[in-house]
């Protein structure tokens, strides 16, 4: 019986996800013919609520595109894989306490703020770093224009995805 009710919710949500898949998808089939431009496809995984890094992007982009890429993704291959990353909940957002401690590591002197060079060396130079233009999206979103830096509890709360 309990087999019956979880094979039934999972069911359920399996539902759900495919609804919210193809009327992702569907945004940017421009054509109607269960095609999206394969640059898309970040897009439509980030607005599922999905936060993979550029290198998990490609790897999925890789997973749903076709033998010989077309420049484009079929939503026959793309349902299958986009399904799974959400019922496995892959690439969940970074929750606000942590983006917080990381943004205090990088402010050791405790002043609630990085100023918009310590942000560009930070995002450029460390880690998986930063190209241009995500780092000119970014500072777009994140600098405070009267003083010129990022007052990081508040661009944290605008950061932040709401799951429910």
């Amino acid at each position: 019986m309990a087999d019956d009710r979880d094979r039934d919710g999972t069911e359920i949500a399996v539902a759900e996800f495919h609804k919210k898949i193809k009327e992702a998808f569907e945004v940017f089939d421009h054509e109607s013919n269960n095609t999206v431009d394969v640059r898309e496809v970040g897009t439509i995984i980030r607005s599922l609520g999905c936060c993979p890094s550029e290198g998990e992007l490609h790897d999925l982009i890789a997973e749903v595109e076709e033998e010989e890429p077309t420049g484009y993704i079929r939503f026959e291959k793309f349902l299958p894989v986009m399904t799974e990353v959400l019922l496995e909940r892959r690439y969940r957002p970074i929750p606000e306490d942590i983006l917080l401690r990381a943004f205090e590591v990088l402010d050791p002197a405790k002043r609630g703020f990085l100023s918009k060079d310590e942000l560009i060396k930070y995002m450029t130079e460390e880690g998986e770093p930063f190209s241009q233009e995500e780092m000119e999206e970014m500072l777009s979103a994140a600098i405070d224009p009267e003083s010129n830096s990022v007052l990081y509890k508040d661009y944290i709360t605008m950061m932040v995805i709401d799951e429910n």
